[in-house]
């Protein structure tokens, strides 16, 4: 008799699963509601129905962010190229602004909420800033304690920027990212304090599910793909929102 094999994840399934999670989250945010409101009176029953898919849909969504800071940290520690990482994300993070407040805000251009790529763009620059005097040759003791100093202020001016920016999950989202940076040894020790950090979302702890059983490789590239996605999805979504509320 066979042995019960545990499930075993690449890291670009975890993309797909989180990238899966966020299309039904974001569908829910900005189509359920107008399309409420297109449907004939004669429809009551599917209205109802739709309304309690809501919480439903985007409670799933809660799943994906976990993911996306956790494959962060993990792009993080084996990039080639730190500073191009960035590049990365700021790009997209600018590409990305309008089409995130044409799907999700009432307006083409909101200041008081930015999309969550500048939430991992602020994530990857704390680790950048703590990694750098983690491996500063700290030789007497009160230079390990200035080091110590420094990451933690890194760390604090991390929150304080995305809670001053308005980025998607605020300094929560950065506060996630930076558990999981630190704890990065231990996969499991490190799931678990993300559980906990991630707990005031009541569906994000499920995110680190999948987490638990990454194998640790990379899995098939589509690593483009991936990052136009979010963009070009609330470009339709916004698209579809708009032309349901002409109904």
């Amino acid at each position: 008799m066979k042995s019960l094999q545990m499930p075993s994840l690449s890291g670009s399934t975890l993309k797909i699963i989180a990238i899966t999670s966020m299309l039904i989250d974001h569908t829910g945010a900005a189509v359920l509601r107008p399309l409420q409101r297109a449907l004939p009176e004669s429809m009551e029953g599917t209205r109802q129905f739709l309304n309690a898919c809501y919480p439903v849909m985007r409670g799933i969504g809660r799943i994906a962010f976990p993911i996306f800071c956790f494959l962060l940290v993990e792009g993080f520690c084996h990039t080639r190229s730190a500073g191009k990482y960035a590049g990365r994300l700021f790009f997209f993070a600018l590409i990305s602004e309008l089409p995130f407040d044409f799907a999700l805000a009432d307006n083409l251009f909101s200041r008081h909420h930015q999309n969550v790529y500048f939430t991992l763009l602020i994530g990857l620059l704390v680790m950048m800033g703590v990694s750098y005097f983690e491996r500063f040759p700290a030789k007497k003791e009160w230079q390990h304690w200035c080091c110590l100093a420094a990451q933690a202020a890194i760390a604090v001016a991390g929150l304080y920027l995305a809670k001053a920016l308005y980025t998607d999950y605020g300094f929560k989202g950065v506060f996630l990212i930076e558990v999981l940076y630190f704890l990065r040894l231990d996969r499991k020790v490190q799931a678990i304090f993300g559980a906990l950090a991630i707990s005031w979302e009541t569906w994000g702890p499920l995110g680190f599910v999948p987490v638990w059983f990454y194998n640790g490789t990379r899995g098939r590239q589509m690593k483009y793909f991936f990052y136009w996605f979010y963009p070009v999805h609330l470009i339709v979504l916004g698209i579809l929102k708009t032309w349901l509320n002409t109904f």
